[in-house]
């Protein structure tokens, strides 16, 4: 006789898991190499996108050693100098995410990723599957079988309350947090532990009295209003569980693609700023033209050595997508506002204000409408020959250097800027 579970499932309602992959990329190197990595302190260290020798995760052996995110290799290995020190390979850790996602979606088509290592489920037309319980102790079981990777489970009604419950019990654990356990489980703790508030926020509260999640779901309105705007209701909400964001499985079109880079050294002569200007400008329109983007705005970031950060941008005659549009416009707001000479440690480009290449309403001059198609046919050849050869097989003299900018092109050793990239193919292949 069949079992009947719509009792375990609201009437009115949702049932969401967040799905969080624990200490994701050394898991994966665990995982591939077990006889090397299993139950051993381990770190990432050094992607091209992060400061030199920063560790970016750890296993759980090497967190129970005191190592954590944010130390330097070196601090980590004053600490433990057994400790193993792994080169990212994000190749490695996309294909992974690929696959845990593929057996989240076997459960419902509703599985909104929200990074490389988390997504969101919403299960309540999967009652075919069993319980929530029943659904989540599966879908672990299958991740860890299947992939050898540990990940933790949070079961409630909303997205926020999942995400916090996910957080509970780490590594391999799953937990259920109804509206009704909020007073008891979340209002004891402090403030930055709600998702969403970070530390100036919480440090803003505190200064106002409000030191608790339990304080800020009983502060006043309108107090909260007055300090945080709109904001501050949102967070008074959170703060008692509500929440009703729903499950997208469809990612937005992108705000903003950018990429920026941090450099070993002071950079100021010319032809090491344009240099570095051409190799982001080279993979920031090299990422639009493979979401079919163009850009109305470029920015410029700049960083000086005393670590100050400017940005300064500039609109386009026309939407663009030419990485030569691009570093001509970076090269312009540089001179403009920086001035050749002046040295920097970290340079930035974006586009920004972008459009749908088949929306855009393109207004071109004479010239412009003649050459636009032969620029954008050079392009496609260009991706197509990168794409099937790799990202150095057609580069320009002028993009050659030894500064992490060269490196931007090496996707297996950078991670930051493309993990949700790749997710874009993802969904767009489930969607077929």
């Amino acid at each position: 006789m069949k079992r009947d579970v719509s009792r375990y499932y609201p009437q009115n309602g949702r049932v969401i898991l967040h799905v969080d992959m624990n200490a994701f990329y050394c898991s994966v190197h665990e995982a591939e190499n077990p006889e090397q990595y299993k139950g051993k302190p381990t770190a990432v260290a050094g992607s091209i996108e992060q400061r030199k020798g920063i560790i970016v995760t750890c296993s759980y052996a090497a967190r129970r050693l005191g190592i954590r995110t944010g130390m330097t290799a070196r601090q980590a290995e004053r600490l433990c100098p057994d400790l193993i020190l792994i080169q990212p390979d994000f190749h490695l850790y996309r294909r992974y995410s690929r696959a845990f996602l593929n057996i989240a979606h076997s459960y419902t088509p509703l599985v909104e990723a929200m990074s490389i290592d988390e997504c969101y489920m919403d299960i309540t037309g999967s009652k075919s599957f069993g319980t929530p319980m029943e659904i989540a102790e599966e879908l672990q079981r299958r991740i860890r079988e299947e992939l050898s990777l540990p990940c933790s489970i949070g079961i409630a009604p909303n997205k926020l309350l999942a995400k916090m419950a996910s957080d509970m019990k780490k590594p391999n654990g799953i937990t259920v947090l109804r509206i009704r356990d909020v007073p008891s489980k979340l209002w004891h703790r402090p403030c930055q532990e709600l998702f969403g508030i970070g530390q100036k926020t919480a440090d803003k509260l505190l200064r106002m009295g409000i030191r608790t999640i339990g304080d800020l779901a009983h502060a006043d309105a309108d107090r909260l209003k007055h300090a945080f705007g709109i904001y501050g209701e949102a967070m008074r909400q959170a703060a008692n569980g509500w929440n009703d964001d729903a499950v997208n499985p469809e990612r937005e079109p992108s705000k903003s693609i950018g990429h920026s880079t941090t450099l070993p050294h002071d950079v100021e002569t010319a032809e090491d700023v344009k240099r570095v200007l051409l190799n982001l400008a080279d993979q920031v329109t090299r990422r639009m033209r493979k979401q079919h983007m163009l850009a109305y705005t470029v920015q410029l970031t700049l960083r000086t050595p005393e670590m100050k950060t400017f940005t300064r941008s500039i609109t386009l005659d026309a939407p663009s997508d030419d990485s030569r549009v691009f570093v001509e416009a970076a090269w312009s707001l540089y001179l403009k506002h920086w001035g050749s000479g002046k040295p920097v440690r970290l340079l930035g480009i974006t586009g920004q204000n972008l459009v749908l290449k088949e929306e855009a309403a393109v207004q071109l001059d004479l010239f412009s409408y003649e050459q636009a198609p032969k620029k954008d046919k050079l392009n496609e050849t260009m991706d197509r020959i990168r794409d099937k050869y790799g990202e150095n097989a057609i580069i320009t003299l002028g993009m050659v250097g030894e500064d992490p900018s060269s490196l931007l092109r090496n996707h297996q050793r950078r991670g930051t800027s493309l993990q949700t990239d790749f997710l874009r193919d993802w969904e767009s292949k489930k969607q077929k």
